[in-house]
């Protein structure tokens, strides 16, 4: 078992965007532990409200996209509509290629199916705040 000392970490802000309270808890602990700051936001309306409140602030949003009020793609465009250069990574275990490629395409910087395993999701978060895309291992050319 990897120990939280040997996963890359960070002080940059993450916006945590999610329904699920034990996923709250679960990246709260992980991600704090590693160094980061952990915003979190229970829908796509209250993700938006504190990405605007925070101009300048939040380095990067982890983003799933089934959610109540607002899901991920609605989300995800209005980020962009209020800052362009948004670094977002989707996450999610229910959703379409063709939502995920669209959104790829539009921006996005890479998508982490669930559930999230600590050192994939840490890569995630270091690839995007780092300015790479993030791809899952072995899925480098979708078909």
């Amino acid at each position: 078992m990897e120990s939280s000392n040997q996963l890359p970490g960070g002080k940059e802000t993450i916006l945590v965007v999610d329904d699920h309270e034990p996923v709250w808890d679960f990246l709260l602990d992980a991600l704090t532990r590693l160094g980061y700051t952990v915003l979190l936001a229970e829908n796509g309306e209250d993700a938006v409200e504190i990405y605007r409140a925070n101009p300048g602030q939040i380095d990067m949003v982890l983003l799933d996209m089934v959610m109540p009020k607002c899901g991920g793609h609605k989300t995800f465009l209005l980020l962009k509509a209020l800052d362009p250069k948004v670094k977002v990574l989707l996450s999610s275990g229910f959703v379409s290629e063709d939502v995920v490629q669209d959104l790829l395409a539009q921006g996005a910087c890479g998508f982490l199916p669930k559930p999230h395993r600590l050192p994939t999701l840490v890569k995630a978060i270091r690839d995007v705040l780092d300015g790479r895309r993030f791809e899952m291992p072995g899925e480098s050319s979708h078909e």
